[in-house]
C-alpha cells in the first residue's frame, strides 16, 4: 500500500510469528502418524502455511513466501481432505518445504532476496506433485492451474497472521461466502474509534475494493465493500488500525433506501485485487475454497466443484466461530513487546536495585530509635525492589519448548542416517530459561544429542543381542532446582566404556591415573580433540565439539557432568543459572579491593590451620578438607593486589565448587551475601583473564565478579600432579 498505515512497521512481528508457525508445523508433521493421520493436525498444519501465505501476499514484497507457500498449501489440503495418500517421502518434502520457508524469512528479515535457484527448485517440486495428482484423477484440476500463474505481490491472497489478535480461525463470515452470498459486498463496522482511525480505516478499506455505501456515527463508521480480498485479509489490515473486539464483518446487502445512489470509489486508483476480471481472482478462490476458516470472494461464484466441497463442512461456521470467540478472549491479555524495551526494563530495574543497595549501606549509620520511620520504609523498598526484579525477569523467561520442540526432526534425521530406531522423549518442556540463554543452549545441546545418537544408543541388532529393545530412547529433561535449571540428555545406550577413555586419554598425554574416580574421568572427554570414535561419521568422531560444548556452557555461567554405566545408558547434566542480569554473590575483601563470588559455587568457608596447609614444589598449596587434599589459590596473588594478608592465621579460606572438583580460594575479610547487578566488563573495559563481569557496590564503587571456571582450569592445569601423588 502506498499510503495509510506503513505496514513496514509490522515486518518484524510478521517474521516472527512465521518463525513460531514454521515451528509448529516441523512439530506437527514429525508428530503425524502416517498411517492414519489426526484430521485436526492435517487442519493446523493447514493454517499455518495458510497464515503465512496471507501475510507475505498481504505486504505485497514478500513473493517468494506466497507463492512456496501456495504451493505447500496445496497439497496440505488434499492431504487433509484425503484425495492424496500421506506417505515418508511427502513429509520429507513437506519438511524440506518448512527450511526452505525458513530460510526465505530469515532473507527478508536481513533486508536480503532469497536464494532464486532453491526457490525455483521447491516450487517446480510441488507444481509437479500438484500436477501429478490431477492428471490422475485428483476432482480439483484447477487448483493445479491456479498453482502455475501464482501471482506473488497479489493483495488478494490469503491473510496474515500479523499481531496476536489474529493467530486464530475466521469468524463466521466465512462460511457464509459460500454460495448466493459470494456477490453481496462485505460490511466492516467498526465501532468506539476515534476520528483519526476511522478515516485511517476508511482510506485503507479504500485500497482492497470498492466502498459501494457507508454510514458513520460519532464513534462508529460502516462500510460495505465490493472485493475480491478476503474476509481475512479485511481482518488483518483493520487491526492495524483499532482492535478485534471494536471490528464486525460480514456479508450484507447495502440497504434498500441507498442501493439508489451508492457511494463509489473510482477502482482505477486500486490495486489489480479490486478488479473482477484481474487474473489472479482464481487464485484466492481455489485457496480459500479448501479452508474451512477462509472466506471465498471471487466474483465469479459458478466453479461448483470447489463450492461442492466447501458445503460439505456445514459445522464449519458454527466451529470457526466459537474458536475466534475463544482466540479473542484469550489473546485480549496477550502483549507483544520488543525485546530491547523489556531489556530497558531490565537495566532500570538494575539501576533501582544499585540505588537500594546504596540506600541500605547508608542507612545502616542511623541511629534506628531516631530514624524508625525511615528504616522500616527503606526495608519495605528492599522487599518491593526484589518483587519488582523478580517480576520483570520472568517477562523474559521462555519455556524449553522453544529449544526442545527443535529436536524431534533432529533425532529422526539422524537416526535414519545411522539405521538406528530411536524414540524421542521429553520432559520438563514448560521449564523456563531467561531468552538469551535459551537461545545460546540449542547448539549445545544439539551436539550432544547427536553424540547420543552416533556413540551412545546402539544398532537395532546390537540391542537386540544384549536383550534389549530394538527402538533406543533418548530423553531431554528440564527442571529448577533452586536458582538454577538442570537440563539432562539421556540415553539408554552402551555407556561410557571406562578402559578405552581411559586408554585414549593416556595415548594423549593427559594427566590422569588408573584410579580417578569415574566422574573425573568421564570429564576427560571434554578436552579439546579427545574422542574414543574408531571412525569419523557425517555426525561426530573428530574430537572437536566437547570442549566447544563445555566452553559455552561455562561462559553461560554453568558447569556440565556426565554419569554413566556401561551397557545401561549416559547421562549428560548441564547446571545453568536462570538469569544473567542479576546475581547472588558473596563479597570478599582482598586487600583494599573488593571481589564478588557467585553464591551457587560456594560450598564453605573456614580459617584454615597450619595442619591443614601443605606446601607443594614450585610454590603451590594444598588443603586437607574434610578427608580430600584441595588446590589453593590465593587471589592476592592472582590478581597482583597489594597488601592482601598472607598470614594463614587471619585470613580465610572460602571453599569453591566448579562442576567436579573443588578448591580453596584464600581471601582477607568476608563482607557479606547480596544480589548484584552484572555490568559486562569486556563490552566497556577490557577481557580479564579470572573475571567474568563487574558490578557497583551501595558505596558506588567498582567490584570485580570471579570467574569460578577460568579459576578451576587453572587450578587443574597446575596442581593435578601433586594432589595425585599427595593421594
Amino acid at each position: 500500500m502506498s499510503s495509510g498505515v506503513d505496514l513496514s512497521q509490522f515486518y518484524d512481528t510478521f517474521f516472527d510469528e512465521a518463525d513460531e508457525l514454521l515451528a509448529d508445523m516441523e512439530r506437527l508433521l514429525l508428530e503425524l502418524d502416517i498411517d492414519d493421520p489426526d484430521s485436526d493436525m492435517l487442519n493446523a498444519i493447514f493454517r499455518s502455511a495458510h497464515s503465512i501465505k496471507g501475510g507475505a501476499a498481504t505486504f505485497g514484497c514478500f513473493g517468494h513466501l506466497a507463492d512456496t507457500t501456495h504451493l505447500l498449501e496445496n497439497l496440505l489440503d488434499f492431504v487433509r481432505d484425503g484425495e492424496m495418500h500421506l506417505h515418508q517421502e511427502l513429509i520429507d518434502l513437506f519438511l524440506e518445504t518448512k527450511d526452505i520457508l525458513s530460510d526465505q524469512v530469515s532473507a527478508y528479515r536481513n533486508g536480503e532476496a532469497p536464494e532464486e535457484e532453491t526457490y525455483q527448485r521447491i516450487c517446480a517440486r510441488l507444481r509437479q506433485i500438484a500436477e501429478e495428482h490431477a492428471e490422475g484423477g485428483g476432482n480439483q484440476p484447477e487448483t493445479s492451474q491456479a498453482a502455475e500463474s501464482i501471482a506473488p505481490s497479489a493483495p488478494a491472497v490469503e491473510p496474515p497472521a500479523l499481531v496476536e489478535t489474529v493467530i486464530k480461525e475466521t469468524p463466521a463470515p466465512t462460511s457464509s461466502s459460500m454460495g448466493t452470498e459470494a456477490d453481496l459486498p462485505l460490511r466492516i463496522t467498526v465501532s468506539n474509534a476515534s476520528d483519526k482511525d476511522l478515516a485511517v480505516l476508511r482510506e485503507e478499506m479504500a485500497l482492497m475494493g470498492d466502498i459501494l455505501h457507508e454510514v458513520k456515527g460519532e464513534t462508529s463508521l460502516s462500510l460495505w465493500l465490493k472485493t475480491t480480498a478476503s474476509a481475512d485479509d479485511i481482518e488483518a489490515v483493520s487491526c492495524f488500525v483499532v482492535n478485534e473486539d471494536q471490528l464486525s464483518i460480514a456479508f450484507e446487502a447495502i440497504p434498500t433506501e441507498s442501493k439508489e445512489a451508492p457511494s463509489a470509489v473510482a477502482p482505477a486508483e486500486h490495486s489489480a485485487s479490486t478488479a473482477p476480471a484481474a487474473p489472479v481472482a482464481p487464485e484466492p478462490t481455489a485457496a480459500e475454497a479448501i479452508a474451512p476458516e477462509s472466506v471465498a470472494t471471487a466474483s465469479e461464484p459458478k466453479k461448483t466443484p470447489v463450492e461442492d466441497k466447501t458445503t460439505t463442512k456445514p459445522s464449519a461456521k458454527k466451529s470457526t466461530k466459537s474458536a475466534s470467540a475463544s482466540s479473542s478472549r484469550g489473546e485480549s491479555s496477550t502483549l507483544r513487546v520488543g525485546v530491547e524495551k523489556v531489556d530497558q526494563i531490565i537495566n532500570l530495574v538494575g539501576e533501582l536495585v544499585i540505588t537500594q543497595a546504596m540506600l541500605v549501606q547508608t542507612a545502616s549509620t542511623l541511629d534506628p530509635v531516631v530514624h524508625d520511620r525511615l528504616l522500616n520504609g527503606i526495608e519495605q523498598l528492599e522487599r518491593n525492589a526484589r518483587d519488582l526484579q523478580e517480576s520483570v525477569m520472568s517477562i523474559r523467561m521462555m519455556p524449553m519448548d522453544y529449544v526442545f520442540s527443535r529436536f524431534p526432526r533432529v533425532v529422526r534425521e539422524n537416526a535414519a542416517r545411522m539405521n538406528k530406531e530411536i524414540r524421542l522423549e521429553t520432559r520438563g518442556a514448560g521449564t523456563e530459561l531467561d531468552k538469551s540463554l535459551i537461545e545460546r543452549i540449542i547448539d549445545p545441546l544439539t551436539h550432544l544429542v547427536r553424540n547420543s545418537i552416533d556413540h551412545g544408543i546402539e544398532s537395532p541388532e546390537q540391542r537386540e543381542i544384549a536383550g534389549k529393545n530394538r527402538e533406543g530412547t533418548l530423553t531431554l529433561s528440564a527442571q529448577h532446582q533452586g536458582g538454577h535449571i538442570v537440563i539432562e540428555v539421556i540415553d539408554d545406550g552402551g555407556g561410557l566404556k571406562r578402559d578405552k577413555i581411559l586408554k585414549k586419554a593416556l595415548e594423549n598425554g593427559l594427566t590422569t591415573n588408573e584410579n580417578i574416580p569415574d566422574e573425573e574421568l568421564w570429564q576427560l572427554l571434554f578436552a579439546p580433540g579427545f574422542s574414543t570414535a574408531e571412525q569419523v561419521t557425517a555426525i561426530s568422531g573428530r574430537g572437536v565439539g566437547m570442549d566447544v560444548v563445555r566452553r559455552n556452557i561455562q561462559s553461560m555461567g554453568g558447569h556440565v557432568q556426565m554419569f554413566s554405566r556401561e551397557g545401561q545408558g549416559t547421562t549428560t547434566r548441564i547446571v545453568l543459572p536462570l538469569t544473567l542480569a542479576i546475581l547472588d554473590g558473596m563479597s570478599v575483601q582482598v586487600g583494599e579491593e573488593i571481589f564478588i563470588l557467585p553464591l551457587s559455587h560456594v560450598t564453605e568457608s573456614m580459617q584454615p590451620t597450619e595442619e591443614q596447609m601443605r606446601s607443594m614444589t614450585a610454590g603451590d598449596h594444598v588443603m586437607y578438607v574434610r578427608g580430600e587434599y584441595l588446590p589453593v589459590i590465593f587471589l592476592g596473588d592472582l590478581f597482583s593486589v597489594e597488601g592482601y594478608e598472607t598470614d594463614m592465621k587471619k585470613a580465610i579460606a572460602v571453599v569453591l565448587q566448579a562442576e567436579d572438583m573443588r578448591f580453596a580460594l584464600i581471601v582477607d575479610h568476608l563482607i557479606g551475601q547480596h544480589q548484584v547487578v552484572v555490568k559486562n566488563l569486556e563490552a566497556n573495559y577490557r577481557k580479564i583473564p579470572g573475571i567474568s563481569a563487574a558490578t557497583i557496590l551501595g558505596d558506588g564503587s567498582v567490584a570485580l565478579i570471579v570467574d569460578v571456571f577460568a579459576l578451576h582450569r587453572l587450578t587443574r592445569d597446575r596442581n593435578a600432579a601433586s594432589i595425585a601423588t599427595l593421594s
